[in-house]
């Protein structure tokens, strides 16, 4: 029997009751359906001695979840989608996205597309995107204390983040470099439209294969944004005598002390979007974020 996965955002009664209707639909035309929260997804936060993920990225797959299931069905907004990822990217379950948030820039269906997107997933047209991941680790000496998967970015920064201090980062093979901000991003180019946009770093299509790194309120006019190859692995020493706050995709992470060290390297699991039609990645910018509209009247033509 088929094996079709349910994410849902437990904290939304809207996201539970889709998830309802639609277990009742697959379940009606023959689906195994394997139920599980996104909070399971969820990093959460760690004091500097509680080393709470040293079991690695993989124990964020729900019970039930493995590389034999069709699909796992996302229903929430762009944090769920984020959660949803780390828990099926490595066992690598292609995800159907339906917004129930607001923005859901990642979205791929919303609820009055529910119909549709039913009847594209029993006859099984749909297509696959795979967008990179990177996974992050907190080494301290040989140890590594702490590791999650992300899909947009790690942020690394001063608690309270209005204080600057100062970054060691080493690129692969290329001499370390010292930047001076409030903190630094490491992103994907997923993650290009989300805190790095607004930190003033490019967007990145999400065929590139590349990192890109971005200073947030740097003291210098020469420290800006830098792509680079996501072949590279990154090591970030944080050059500061108190401790960083270090946050993953918007929503959870760690603390790093003076002696840690974060590296990030592109992961072996990306995440799979399942795609009900072609995604047009600049259609997306410009629906959602505004990007290409025109801002003068243009004369019209008699």
């Amino acid at each position: 029997m088929p094996r079709i996965g349910l994410i849902v955002n437990d904290g939304k009664p809207l996201a539970e009751q889709t998830a309802d209707t639609i277990q009742q639909r697959l379940e009606a035309a023959g689906q195994e359906v394997i139920r599980a929260s996104s909070s399971g997804g969820m990093v959460g936060f760690t004091n500097p001695d509680q080393h709470l993920r040293v079991q690695g990225y993989s124990s964020f797959v729900p019970e039930g979840f493995d590389a034999s299931m069709a699909l796992a069905i996302v229903l929430g907004g762009d944090g769920t989608v984020l959660s949803a990822a780390r828990q099926t990217a490595p066992v690598r379950v292609p995800i159907l996205t339906i917004n129930t948030g607001h923005l859901g820039f990642l979205a791929e269906a919303y609820l009055g597309d529910l119909d549709r997107a039913l009847e594209i997933i029993l006859t099984q047209q749909w297509k696959i995107e795979e967008r990179s991941s990177l996974v992050v680790s907190v080494m301290r000496g040989d140890q590594r204390c702490w590791e999650a998967l992300s899909l947009n970015e790690m942020a690394l920064h001063r608690e309270p983040l209005t204080s600057m201090c100062h970054f060691e980062i080493a690129i692969g093979r290329h001499a370390p470099v010292d930047i001076a901000a409030d903190g630094v991003i490491l992103s994907t180019p997923t993650g290009s439209t989300a805190y790095a946009l607004s930190a003033g770093g490019p967007v990145i299509s999400p065929d590139c294969p590349v990192l890109q790194l971005t200073p947030i309120a740097p003291h210098s006019l020469a420290s800006r944004a830098l792509v680079f190859s996501d072949r590279e692995p990154v090591t970030v020493f944080p050059a500061t005598p108190e401790r960083l706050m270090m946050v993953v995709d918007g929503s959870a992470g760690c603390y790093v002390c003076p002696e840690d060290r974060v590296l990030i390297h592109r992961s072996d699991h990306p995440v799979r979007f399942v795609r009900l039609v072609d995604h047009e990645f600049f259609q997306v910018l410009r629906n959602k974020l505004g990007w290409g509209l025109p801002h003068i009247a243009k004369p019209g033509r008699e």
